[in-house]
């Protein structure tokens, strides 16, 4: 594609990355294909290929409207049309940089910036746990809308002493996922320790930064991810750290790439890079020890494998947990679709309602004809997500592997 970028950004480091993005799309449309909300709306500019034409149209001068903004908006950041790209375009890094040259240039509406500071402001507070706890003491008497995103209360358990391991990994703090779904990071821990790994929380680490990087706070995403990096720096430093642990592909997605956001940090960017070679999502650490594990707990049985975009998208590795999966003696079950986007997407699903439901729906007609008893994933937002379109149990598939090495024990 060739390029005629204005010159307040031509020579900037986000115009020249841009640039080397958009040259190497061809036009080709394979990306429609695989588009979640271009299946659904069928608008152009509601494709892949659509929006790298708007985004194009801003760097070379045009004023973007609030239809430009809208249109980038409703992406997914699914980068399902990057697997399917044959030009190897870049589609995720340059709807970031398209989304954040817009905002600069359309100012939303009140109730929209409102919206979105108080998720990402919520979402990231100390009172996130408290205001969880108390939706769920009156989940009954809440309105579907609010019900939808709070999950039942599910007990942790106990953990186990992990101090006498060798084989020593760090855990992602993270946000929202110890309030909402503490079952899955205690379900890690024990699994870990099961294989003779001790998990633990490095102290003064929190979100990973995806929240306030996708609703327009760049700038705080990166103190999150610099503060991240300070404390698991001392904790790396001593050398007994194998890997950062991510059992959920969003966030595990988000820290693989602090490397390229903070790429031109001279503080930063050496230990970043440092970091992204430790992070492991958590089947990349369970995987070699699968057989060990299915000679402890009793056979799968029959399951529907959601991969969020996240883990098959972004990271790559749907045929690694599929493959570890089986290994542990699940019997998953086929489904259509299985590439496209459930319509979590992070904050996604509560700012375009309308479209996340639809791709919720769609994803579960295609999931239950094969009427599995339970569907497992591999991220919080997916679980909670599809979980609210079903009975059937949609659960993080570590906390299954953990209740069925309980159940033999």
């Amino acid at each position: 594609m060739q390029t005629n970028l204005a010159s307040w950004v031509r020579d900037t480091d986000q115009g020249r990355e841009a640039d080397a993005i958009l040259r190497r799309c061809v036009h080709c449309g394979f990306c429609t294909a695989t588009c979640p909300t271009y299946q659904v709306l069928g608008d152009e500019l509601d494709s892949p290929r659509g929006r790298i034409y708007l985004i194009k149209q801003v760097l070379e001068g045009d004023e973007p409207t609030r239809a430009t903004q809208q249109h980038l908006d409703r992406c997914l950041t699914c980068r399902n049309c990057e697997t399917t790209c044959p030009s190897g375009v870049q589609y995720g890094h340059l709807i970031d940089i398209g989304r954040q040259l817009v905002d600069q240039k359309v100012r939303r509406s009140w109730p929209d910036r409102l919206r979105r500071t108080l998720l990402r402001k919520g979402m990231n507070s100390s009172l996130f746990g408290v205001a969880m706890r108390l939706g769920q003491t009156v989940r009954s008497l809440l309105p579907d809308a609010l019900k939808r995103k709070v999950p039942v209360p599910r007990h942790p358990g106990l953990l186990p002493d992990v101090t006498q391991h060798v084989r020593q990994v760090l855990m992602l703090t993270g946000c929202v996922q110890p309030a909402m779904m503490p079952t899955i990071d205690a379900a890690t821990i024990r699994v870990l320790d099961a294989i003779g790994i001790g998990a633990r929380l490095a102290p003064g680490a929190g979100c990973c930064g995806a929240v306030n990087f996708h609703l327009d706070a760049q700038a705080d995403a990166l103190d999150q991810m610099r503060a991240n990096i300070d404390a698991w720096w001392p904790l790396i430093e001593q050398g007994n750290i194998e890997a950062i642990v991510m059992n959920a592909s969003g966030c595990g997605a988000m820290v693989k790439e602090y490397a390229h956001h903070l790429r031109g940090d001279a503080r930063y960017a050496e230990r970043a890079a440092r970091i992204v070679a430790l992070v492991k999502d958590v089947a990349e650490i369970v995987a070699p020890h699968a057989q060990t594990l299915s000679q402890r707990m009793p056979l799968g049985g029959r399951a529907a494998f959601h991969p969020p975009c996240t883990l098959q998208h972004w990271q790559g590795l749907r045929p690694l947990s599929e493959r570890l999966l089986k290994d542990l003696g699940f019997e998953l079950q086929p489904f259509m679709d299985t590439h496209l986007c459930c319509g979590s997407a992070g904050a996604y699903s509560v700012l375009n309602p309308e479209m996340a439901l639809t791709l919720r729906d769609r994803k579960l007609d295609a999931i239950l004809q094969n009427q599995p008893p339970v569907i497992v994933s591999s991220n919080m937002g997916c679980v909670s997500h599809l979980q609210s379109g079903t009975d059937i149990p949609v659960r993080h598939w570590i906390e299954v592997v953990d209740e069925r090495l309980s159940t033999r024990l």
